[in-house]
């Protein structure tokens, strides 16, 4: 299985600044790019930037032109956590690369496509910690914040602060939740007894009641019932009456069981002569014993019908009482009786508060307790780690032209515990001998802090290499000996990774392993042709340019011819 080297493939950058339309195709190694001064090289950089979540600053935008886009490839490890957060994201790999667009309107609209799918700006500057390291004079400043000196601390430490990390984080959120519920229960605590004797109260009120389920409904239909008893028993007598007829009465009046009783009577009487008549009479005996079945069922309703007074007092008062609880604790006597529930489980959980705080308060004083020892070893390996960092880096500002300075990684704990520990880390710089080391924005001037800057990454990638770093102005401030340390620095991290270097410095360019040489056209822009992969020859003329400020010198082409050698002798 062929390791896939993630990388930088092409960018390609159309209105931003100087740079109307142009293409960096870039090597896996060293990529080094130069020209003439405002001829657009810092556009690389930005363009850098944008492409993972930058800044969007509409003056970049090219005059005239509606918006800045810049486009990247990037060949990401297939199946890899990078490509796994494009997936999730939505988007698709192109041929086991990531495409990756974001643009900028003259108006300072922003946009960004990963993958082929429109996703926040913010997914492209959490994708950019697992690709790109970029160093311009603005990212330099992120470094001089106090939380991202002790991330890069822990990030050198690698495992060793990696895991005591992980047992003080679990310890930490678990403190923290106590804390919070503790904190909780005993400042409302008044309002929680409040709460309970609410509670209290009105599981009495519904305990005494002593409500049954659908008691509601039934009892309304009983007062409906005892509140038309006289209507209901004369309806009834009266159906009974239609029905059988009034055995009281003098003469028997017709009524429908006698009628259908002559109707039957004469039909029985022909019926053997039709079938069809005498399923007639058959379906007309049956309606009378139907009929004579509800007259006999109509009378025993009008006897079990009674006028009670008493019962509709009752009746109407136990309705009366249950409609107060409904008003209370819901809409039908279900609702009240699924309050009731609800309430006795709170009320169990309130009346346990004394025996809930005790115990998390024993919970509460062990977490502390491992708190304070995680923590404690975590600035005891925190301060280990700070002691071979700054070692490391003070190696490397020897040879980059700094051999006084020393840099001092302080760990000193707070004593205020965070989800990162109790530690406050901060880098600082002695620039010579006897000097007070000061933090970074302090004792380091830009070329310094770039230099350190360059330091801390060669040492990082002993541990934890980044694909792709990429510099601006890292030279700044240094030439002769020190460029070439800085050249073969930046060599010897291209090894392990992908390293895109912006320089005016042609010792570093030497060690190059892709040259690219930005070119403004007549008119003062970069075209597509403008920016140029150069060959052996290429190389030693803009070295020539870079080193006499002329293409042709013999001297110049003499001494381009030697770096080149050196270079190549050191690779």
């Amino acid at each position: 299985m062929t390791l896939v080297r993630p990388m930088v493939d092409e960018v390609r950058i159309e209105g931003l600044g100087v740079i109307d339309e142009a293409v960096l195709d870039l090597s896996p190694g060293f990529n080094v790019v130069t020209g003439e001064t405002g001829a657009g090289k810092t556009m690389v950089v930005t363009s850098l930037g944008l492409l993972f979540g930058g800044r969007a600053d509409p003056q970049r935008v090219r005059p005239g032109a509606e918006r800045a886009t810049v486009e990247g490839r990037i060949v990401v490890e297939p199946g890899g956590r990078v490509a796994e957060r494009v997936e999730e994201a939505g988007g698709e790999l192109d041929d086991g690369a990531l495409i990756v667009t974001r643009s900028v309107s003259a108006e300072g609209r922003s946009r960004a496509f990963l993958g082929g799918r429109s996703v926040p700006v913010s997914l492209l500057i959490n994708l950019a910690d697992e690709l790109v390291a970029v160093h311009g004079q603005s990212d330099q400043q992120r470094l001089l914040q106090a939380g991202r000196q002790r991330a890069a601390l822990d990030r050198y430490a690698g495992e060793a602060v990696a895991g005591p990390l992980r047992a003080y984080t679990a310890t930490y959120d678990r403190h923290r939740k106590v804390t919070a519920l503790l904190e909780e229960l005993t400042t409302r605590a008044k309002e929680r007894r409040q709460e309970a004797d609410v509670l209290r109260f009105g599981l009495e009120e519904i305990e005494k009641a002593d409500p049954k389920p659908g008691e509601d409904e039934e009892l309304a239909a009983e007062e409906d019932r005892l509140g038309h008893a006289d209507a209901l028993r004369g309806a009834a007598d009266g159906a009974h009456e239609a029905l059988l007829g009034d055995p009281s009465a003098a003469f028997e009046a017709p009524n429908v069981v006698s009628l259908l009783g002559t109707a039957r009577n004469a039909l029985d009487a022909v019926r053997d002569h039709d079938p069809a008549l005498a399923a007639l009479a058959d379906r007309l005996a049956e309606a009378g014993y139907l009929v004579s079945d509800v007259a006999t069922e109509l009378a025993a309703y009008a006897e079990s019908i009674d006028a009670d007074p008493a019962r509709l007092a009752v009746v109407q008062e136990r309705r009366a009482e249950l409609t107060g609880l409904t008003r209370k604790y819901g809409q039908s006597l279900n609702e009240v009786l699924e309050w009731a529930r609800t309430a006795a489980a709170r009320l169990t959980e309130l009346e346990g508060d004394d025996d809930r705080i005790e115990g998390l308060r024993a919970e509460h004083a062990e977490l502390t307790e491992r708190l304070e020892r995680e923590a404690a070893e975590l600035t005891a390996v925190r301060t280990a780690a700070a002691e071979r960092f700054s070692a490391a880096v003070t190696e490397e500002l020897t040879a980059l032209a700094m051999p006084h300075a020393r840099v001092d990684v302080a760990v000193t704990p707070t004593g205020e515990y965070g989800p990162h520990g109790a530690d406050e880390v901060e880098v600082r710089l002695a620039p010579h001998p006897g000097a007070k080391p000061l933090p970074l924005h302090k004792g380091a001037s830009g070329g310094e802090l770039s230099r350190v800057m360059l330091a801390i990454e060669v040492v990082f990638a002993g541990a934890d290499p980044v694909p792709t770093f990429v510099f601006d102005e890292v030279d700044a401030g240094v030439g002769g000996k020190a460029a070439v340390e800085i050249g073969r620095r930046l060599a010897r991290l291209a090894r392990t990774a992908q390293v895109i270097v912006v320089t005016h410095l042609p010792q570093v360019a030497a060690f190059a392993d892709q040259h690219l040489l930005v070119e403004k056209s007549d008119d003062g822009t970069v075209t597509r042709s403008g920016v140029t992969a150069l060959d052996r020859e290429g190389r030693v003329r803009e070295l020539s340019r870079m080193l006499a400020g002329l293409e042709d010198s013999e001297l110049g082409r003499a001494h381009a011819e030697e770096l080149l050698e050196l270079a190549a002798q050191e690779r």
